[in-house]
């Protein structure tokens, strides 16, 4: 077990690696691509696209072959797809290709994200207790040395495509080897048995392709979804924005911007290190509740503090979305028989946040500025306020 769970923190750190190494050069793109925050959001668009089509696709993969191709696979794809943005940035300066390799780069992302979520899932269900954070803690100082990396690299004028050809090298290098220590596909699936069996019989949950449709129609696992909605664009604004906000909005260099994009990571990750402890004594609703209101105040702060408080705002702001993603994930999957369906479900909404926020705040950069822009995650942070008592343990999946 013990060689599974650091198989799993090793996946989550490269996944997030492999993220900021991309997101950190996104002021650098901006600029190498002379595009508007309107046109960024909808060149980032196609890297969102991409992952909402992988998504669907990632139950049924992880459920057919297991975590451990299903994920060999997409990083080889997301590890191509950085290879051409990088190429599209650096060598032809041309949006379309770049948008190309990055619808490329989210499908790959979408897959071996279901499935590394799914592995630490069936981790933490055989630990019997809360350890999904800490795997997604990894992601994020994953993201924070590679962003450290992305703003020496910036500043230093590192092109952008030797720095994603260094990361593709990276993915294409690990992934093979942390892969070895994965859950037997029994493990992953203590239903199999039961589910060849049954194969049959489309209407079951476990069968057919992997109970997908089945979980589309659970009102459970939908308002999870909403919930991780919230929390992908609590999340995914910063990730995609913050950089460019500190640098436009207060007119600070652009490795400053990456600085503070650091800043929200460096704080995400301390949350998600030492929320497993709030979590087990007092509960997923009420950790959540104040996580949210918390964003929204590191939001507010990161707008409104001026160039200083904001760096403020947003180690508040990374606190406070901490938790709402891998929380979201492990109530996903609190009925390991339908795990892979509903973990497909409640990704593939979640990563509307991703498809919908690049164009959305891209459209209000463009009228009230990148910065002000930021004041769309209360809006979503209100709406997961009123769903977040569906993460509470479900009685009927705690039983099963």
């Amino acid at each position: 077990m013990a060689l599974a769970r650091n198989a799993v923190l090793t996946a989550f750190a490269l996944a997030g690696a492999a993220f900021a190494g991309f997101a950190s050069r996104v002021p650098d793109i901006k600029h190498a691509l002379d595009l508007s925050a309107g046109q960024l959001g909808v060149t980032l668009l196609a890297l969102s696209a991409g992952s909402v089509v992988g998504l669907p696709l990632s139950g049924w993969l992880v459920h057919r072959f297991g975590a451990a191709r299903a994920v060999l696979g997409a990083g080889l794809v997301q590890a191509a797809g950085l290879l051409l943005v990088g190429a599209g940035v650096s060598v032809l300066g041309s949006r379309p290709v770049v948008m190309a390799a990055l619808f490329v780069t989210g499908l790959g992302v979408g897959v071996f994200d279901v499935g590394i979520n799914l592995e630490g899932a069936s981790v933490e269900r055989l630990l019997a207790r809360s350890v999904m954070p800490h795997f997604h803690a990894m992601f994020s100082g994953g993201t924070v040395l590679s962003a450290l990396l992305g703003a020496l690299l910036s500043g230093l004028h590192v092109p952008v495509g030797v720095h994603l050809a260094g990361v593709a090298l990276l993915l294409g290098a690990v992934t093979p080897w942390f892969l070895r220590s994965f859950l037997p596909r029994t493990a992953e699936h203590p239903d199999r048995e039961h589910d060849l069996h049954d194969r049959k019989d489309t209407d079951s949950p476990r069968t057919g392709s992997a109970g997908i449709g089945a979980a589309w129609r659970e009102p459970r696992t939908l308002l999870i979804g909403v919930v991780v909605l919230a929390a992908a664009f609590t999340e995914g604004t910063a990730n995609d924005w913050v950089a460019v906000a500190f640098s436009d909005g207060y007119h600070l260099p652009r490795w400053a911007g990456v600085l503070g994009f650091a800043v929200f990571l460096t704080f995400m990750t301390l949350g998600r290190v030492l929320g497993t402890r709030l979590l087990d004594t007092h509960g997923r609703v009420p950790v959540l509740r104040i996580l949210f209101l918390s964003a929204v105040a590191g939001c507010l702060l990161v707008v409104f503090g001026g160039p200083v408080l904001a760096f403020v705002g947003a180690a508040i702001w990374g606190v406070g979305a901490s938790l709402g993603f891998p929380v979201g994930m492990s109530a996903a999957a609190d009925d390991p028989g339908r795990a892979a369906a509903r973990m497909s479900v409640v990704s593939t909404i979640g990563y509307g946040a991703f498809l919908g926020g690049p164009p959305l705040l891209g459209f209000l950069g463009d009228h009230v500025g990148v910065l002000h822009s930021l004041l769309a995650v209360g809006a979503m942070a209100a709406v997961a306020l009123l769903v977040i008592p569906a993460v509470g343990r479900s009685r009927a999946d705690a039983s099963g």
